[in-house]
């Protein structure tokens, strides 16, 4: 039975998970507390992958401390060694006598076989105390374990029409400052930024996360990291002067067979690298494979779709958007310029495709809003 103090406890665990948001890619955002006769005695978090996790850092903060202390962990202690030793052995070896676990590790290989260890030493084990907290902060990590599928967050800007670039492609800037810090934010949290060719054609976006939109606080965090960059391009048409192609990380182009060789090679050296997959039912990038290459090869956790109409459709239609960030700005583009999405084939009010609405709220002179499509 948990006791009144450990909901406040857990909290400060789940804020502590939370400084590791931009930087703990391909591994999970976990936090930890130690607490002992109602004091805390230790606390830390994971910050980056092959570094200690969380519990090491709160039990080298503890040390002697931590016997007979209760410890909050975000996440199930993990059982197994990786680059690190196994979390589970180093909380029963610092004799704690109460473990209290938000949720259980998504990895059908490890899950309940650290919590399954603690118990075997004689710790007193209770799951799933702010369980739904915990699970927000690592949607792209259970959905790559249970999935075998990223995250996929699409984030769109578009006028009150719904509108998202005049006819000509022109886009730049439909929302305000408020708007695209807040676009930056979401970049620096994600594993990989997506989009589809011609929006490199259009905007010749860098697809960066751009330290100079953010707060000072968060810029000093994620500036070693950027996220890796998916340009959706099946008849590679990439220009080889692309401006993401000279930034720092990662550039993935996913085209089909029957490329031209020689635009391949020139790309490749102007350092892009060429993905090779097989072709949909529409002759374009089989995108659920795409999905799953960035799973399982990448180790991509979260995807942040930024693209046009035609791919935010075809993403949309293949069931592989998971939430929307739509932001609206108050003003109008008018009927010719481009929509929102494409989606052919909606011809009766039976076909259409509900969203559920998380969450509105205002973003400068924008609005924002955070949305699920209704699964079918």
């Amino acid at each position: 039975m948990a006791k009144p103090t450990d909901a406040a406890w857990m909290t400060r665990a789940l804020q502590l998970a939370r400084r590791g948001l931009y930087t703990t890619h391909s591994n999970p955002r976990v936090g930890c507390v130690l607490v002992k006769n109602r004091r805390l005695v230790g606390e830390g978090w994971h910050v980056r992958a092959g570094e200690p996790h969380a519990e090491v850092h709160a039990l080298r903060m503890a040390g002697e401390a931590a016997r007979r202390a209760t410890a909050y962990v975000t996440l199930e202690p993990c059982s197994h060694h990786g680059r690190t030793g196994p979390c589970a052995v180093a909380l029963v070896e610092a004799g704690v006598k109460r473990v209290v676990v938000a949720m259980q590790d998504p990895n059908p290989e490890v899950a309940g076989r650290g919590i399954a260890m603690l118990r075997a030493a004689g710790i007193e084990v209770e799951v799933g105390l702010l369980e739904e907290e915990a699970r927000s902060l690592n949607l792209g990590f259970i959905s790559r374990m249970t999935r075998q599928r990223p995250f996929v967050r699409l984030k769109m800007a578009m006028s009150l029409d719904g509108r998202t670039a005049m006819q000509s492609g022109e886009s730049q800037w439909i929302t305000g400052p408020h708007a695209r810090s807040e676009v930056q934010r979401l970049r620096a949290s994600a594993s990989a930024v997506m989009t589809g060719v011609d929006s490199i054609i259009f905007d010749n976006s860098r697809l960066t996360v751009r330290a100079s939109q953010l707060g000072l606080d968060d810029a000093e965090v994620i500036a070693a990291r950027q996220p890796l960059r998916v340009i959706v391009d099946t008849q590679l048409r990439l220009p080889e002067a692309a401006a993401c192609l000279r930034e720092p990380g990662r550039t993935l182009v996913a085209t089909v067979l029957g490329y031209d060789t020689q635009r391949r090679t020139r790309l490749e050296a102007a350092g892009a690298e060429v993905l090779v997959l097989p072709a949909g039912e529409n002759g374009r990038v089989d995108l659920p494979a795409l999905m799953h290459y960035l799973a399982e090869q990448e180790l991509v956790n979260e995807v942040l779709l930024e693209t046009g109409a035609t791919l935010a459709g075809a993403m949309l239609d293949a069931g592989l958007v998971d939430e929307m960030q739509l932001f609206v700005a108050p003003t109008l583009l008018g009927g010719e310029a481009r929509p929102l999405f494409t989606l052919p084939g909606l011809t009766r009010m039976a076909q259409q495709r509900p969203l559920e609405i998380l969450d509105i709220r205002a973003v400068g002179r924008d609005w924002r809003i955070t949305a699920r499509p209704e699964r079918r």
